[in-house]
C-alpha cells in the first residue's frame, strides 16, 4: 500500500470508530505525523488530500515547510523548548504540548512581542510517569484559571500521550481520564475546551471512542523509519 491507500484506510477506520459510539466523524481530524520523514512523503500525503501535519522538532519543521505547499497546516506535537518559541509560533497552527505554567507564560510573552494569539493544548501526564512531560491533573486543576487568564495564549483543550502498553485496550482508562478531566475543568471554569488530542497509530480508534477530536498518526501512514524514542 502506498501513502494514499494508507490514508484512505485510516480515514475509513476513523469514520467507523466514530459511528460505533454515535459520534459525527466530522468532529475528528487526522494529524499526519511527518517527523523524520522527507518532504516528498509529506507531498505525497498532501496530494492524497491530507492537510494537517505534525512535527516534533522546530528545526526540522522550519527546514521542511518552505519546500511544501503553503496551505499545509502545521501542528507542533513535541516538547517545546523556551528558546525555540519565537521561531515556532509564526509557522505552527496549533501547539499540542504545553506542559508547564512556565512554558505557557513564555509563549504568552513571546506572542505579545510578535503580535500573535497562538492556539495551544495543555499536555497532561495521565499515566503518572515521573519521566514524562505534562501537568499532573491536580496541578492543572489548581492552575487552570491562571492559564486561561493569559491574554495571548488561546487554550483550546488537552493533549496526552499515555504510557505504552502491549494491548491497546489497556490505554482506554487513560483516554477516559483525559476526557473527564477536560469536562471537569471546562465546567468549573466556564470555558469551552473542545479539543482532545489523543491516540496514535496503535490506539487511535479507542481514543476516538473515548472522545478524541485530534488523532496523531505517523507510522500507519508513512511506515517505519529508524529513529529514537516511541513511534507515533
Amino acid at each position: 500500500m502506498d501513502i494514499a491507500d494508507r490514508l484512505t484506510e485510516i480515514l475509513d477506520r476513523i469514520n467507523s470508530a466514530a459511528l460505533r459510539v454515535g459520534r459525527n466523524p466530522d468532529e475528528i481530524q487526522l494529524v499526519a505525523v511527518s517527523k523524520t520523514h522527507p518532504p516528498e512523503a509529506v507531498q505525497e500525503a498532501y496530494e492524497a488530500g491530507q492537510r494537517i501535519f505534525g512535527e516534533s522538532r522546530v528545526q526540522e519543521l522550519l527546514a521542511k515547510a518552505p519546500s511544501l505547499p503553503s496551505s499545509i497546516r502545521w501542528h507542533f506535537i513535541g516538547h517545546l523548548q523556551a528558546n525555540k518559541i519565537r521561531k515556532l509560533l509564526p509557522v505552527s497552527e496549533l501547539v499540542h504540548g504545553v506542559d508547564s505554567p512556565e512554558l505557557a507564560l513564555d509563549i504568552d510573552r513571546v506572542a505579545a512581542d510578535l503580535g500573535l494569539f497562538p492556539r495551544v493544548l495543555l499536555e497532561v501526564n495521565v499515566s503518572g510517569e515521573g519521566t514524562k512531560f505534562g501537568f499532573k491533573p491536580d496541578v492543572l486543576r489548581a492552575r487552570i484559571d491562571e492559564l486561561l487568564a493569559l491574554p495571548r495564549v488561546q487554550i483550546e483543550g488537552l493533549m496526552a500521550i499515555p504510557a505504552p502498553v502491549a494491548d491497546p485496550e489497556e490505554v482506554r482508562p487513560a483516554f477516559r481520564l483525559l476526557r473527564e478531566l477536560r469536562d471537569e475543568i471546562s465546567a468549573a471554569s466556564g470555558t469551552p475546551l473542545p479539543v482532545l488530542s489523543m491516540g496514535m497509530s496503535g490506539d487511535y480508534e479507542i481514543a476516538i471512542e473515548e472522545g478524541a477530536t485530534l488523532v496523531r498518526v505517523g507510522t500507519a501512514i508513512f511506515g517505519h523509519r529508524p529513529k529514537p524514542g516511541a513511534e507515533l
